[in-house]
């Protein structure tokens, strides 16, 4: 039977309670799911504490946004093993799977004991819990997006889709609720010592709720219909790049969808969170509930971007989500910084930073900096203060703030950096948490929603646009696999990649050069592979007719 076949004859037509029972089930479960991944990315700061204590508070940082890469970077293997068990055995079960793994690894991370008790052991097992959650995630994606696409009319994909992205902001929304929410209840000093666990063993409940959820689900009417019509392949991962074709939709797929979505939606939010935090000096609370509001809203895009893709198809919303990113990315950033801190924006612009010295270097992954300039750098950007590094003129390292020459104690790390600070004080600088006026909040939370619509725009119909680029036999494996590689590696790489490009450049900017990068050359994949005109199943494609299914 031809894939044509197959996708025209479900053994079973879902009816409007079931294509319901589908979506809020599907869509709860990925909402736990991404929670239960966020959570480590809400909690960086004390987690890195906890988990990777360093005396240089960058490499400190940095540690954990590794700890967060090495999740994302087991993500393709993930969609690999549950691709290849959600085209053979279904997709309901495998996501099933998926989501207890999840469940299970996340609610280990707050039983974990501190460096401070048990060493080495204890970034070695977060390691290996995030390991666990980067495979779950790797096959929760696709079994959600292709369960629902398989049940949805194809009129009506893109918007039912759209539930599947608008929950993994969800997830992220629930995760900074959560967050609030124990900060509520538990005071500071607790919650900053072991409070910030509960969230994670929170992650029980929810893997509870969303099995009972899950578990009243029936399989997929299309892989129903391949089973019965023994149309099931030998080795999904295999024919994902033997079957006509395919290799060209997995190369766009990657770097023309995945690429441009992930990097676009990873800067939006936690790019956002960690640069209100960290840079601006912003109270953690203020940035948690502008975080917050800012993701709400933007839920509500993803579904608007589904259902008009469904009129004009899915080609369109991506263009101009990354075109517009392109010319908006660096002004909508540096109005919230304006906004988020005025005052350290306009000591910046009004009295600028300048070291000299010999061999100025600054080494973010060094525990230690082996020069009197290197220092100097450390300190300037672990207080977020810009720097620019002019031409040594003589041995040590020299600071020149706005034209006045400061000097500085260097042989006590301590004296040094309060020195430093105070003179940075006296020029204007403001190192105090920052709480802004309600007006410039809202602007905030303003650009923060603008990023949010790049974000789904480029986002919003992907489940239906994937689900549509590839046969039904290899379906989930097919887009699980790219999808996984480019959500893995291009955006789960990206606070680690751009933390380090704003250490070694003491720009709070500079870390955005890597978004526009991956955006710039996705869309000219995009442009060139992406199916244009009005969305179409895989079966009424013009692809090469597929080659014979190998029978189990």
């Amino acid at each position: 039977m031809s894939a044509t076949a197959v996708t025209a004859a479900p053994a079973h037509e879902p009816s409007a309670s079931d294509i319901r029972l589908v979506i809020a089930a599907s869509s709860a479960g990925t909402i736990f799911e991404w929670y239960d991944f966020f959570i480590y990315g809400t909690l960086a700061a004390l987690i890195g504490k906890a988990f990777f204590p360093a005396d240089n508070e960058t490499l400190q940082l940095l540690l954990v946004w590794a700890g967060f890469a090495v999740g994302f970077g087991f993500r393709p293997l993930g969609a690999i093993l549950f691709g290849f068990l959600g085209d053979r055995l279904g997709r309901k079960y495998t996501f099933l799977v998926t989501v207890t793994l999840m469940g299970i690894a996340t609610a280990g991370v707050g039983l974990v004991p501190g460096a401070a008790s048990i060493g080495l052991a204890a970034p070695a097992i977060v390691i290996g819990l995030r390991i666990l959650q980067g495979l779950a995630l790797g096959g929760e994606y696709g079994g959600a997006a292709v369960y629902v696409a398989e049940h949805a009319p194809p009129e009506k994909r893109g918007f039912f889709t759209s539930f599947i992205q608008a929950s993994v902001v969800g997830g992220f929304v629930l995760s900074i609720i959560v967050v609030i929410a124990c900060r509520a209840f538990i005071p500071e000093e607790e919650f900053n010592a072991w409070g910030w666990r509960v969230p994670f063993l929170l992650s029980l409940i929810l893997l509870a709720i969303s099995l009972w959820m899950r578990l009243k689900l029936s399989e997929s009417p299309v892989f129903q219909a391949m089973k019965a019509s023994g149309e099931m392949v030998r080795n999904p991962f295999v024919e994902s790049f033997t079957y006509p074709g395919n290799k060209k939709r997995i190369f766009v797929a990657l770097f023309g969808i995945t690429g441009v979505l992930t990097t676009i939606w990873y800067t939006a939010f936690f790019s956002g969170l960690s640069f209100l935090k960290g840079p601006m000096r912003m109270d953690p609370a203020v940035s948690e509930w502008i975080m917050l509001a800012a993701g709400a809203i933007s839920m509500c895009f993803y579904l608007l971007v589904g259902r008009w893709s469904d009129k004009v198809g899915r080609k369109l919303p991506i263009i101009i989500g990354a075109a517009a990113s392109l010319v908006l990315l660096f002004p909508i950033f540096w109005g919230i910084g304006a906004l988020a801190n005025p005052g350290l924006a306009a000591s910046a612009e009004r009295t600028p930073v300048v070291v000299t010295g010999a061999q100025c270097t600054y080494d973010p992954f060094a525990s230690k900096q082996a020069t009197d300039c290197g220092k100097l750098l450390a300190d300037l950007t672990a207080l977020g203060v810009s720097y620019t590094v002019g031409e040594a003129t003589a041995a040590g390292a020299k600071l020149n703030v706005g034209g006045t020459h400061i000097d500085l104690p260097q042989a006590d790390d301590a004296a040094r950096k309060a020195a430093l600070q105070s003179a940075l004080e006296q020029q204007g600088y403001d190192f105090a948490k920052q709480t802004p006026t309600l007006g410039n909040i809202l602007g905030i939370i303003a650009l923060l929603s603008a990023l949010g619509l790049l974000s789904a725009l480029t986002y919003g119909s992907v489940a239906a646009l994937l689900a549509e680029m590839f046969p039904p036999q290899i379906r989930y494996s097919s887009m699980s696999i790219p999808y996984h590689i480019g959500a893995g590696y291009l955006g789960g790489f990206l606070p680690l990649i751009a933390g380090y490009i704003v250490a070694t450049t003491g720009n709070a900017y500079a870390g955005l050069w890597y978004t526009w990068g991956v955006v710039a050359f996705g869309l000219i994949v995009a442009w060139w592979g992406i199916p244009g005109g009005k969305p179409r199943d895989f079966a009424a494609s013009d692809e090469p007719p597929p080659v014979a299914p190998n029978r189990p």
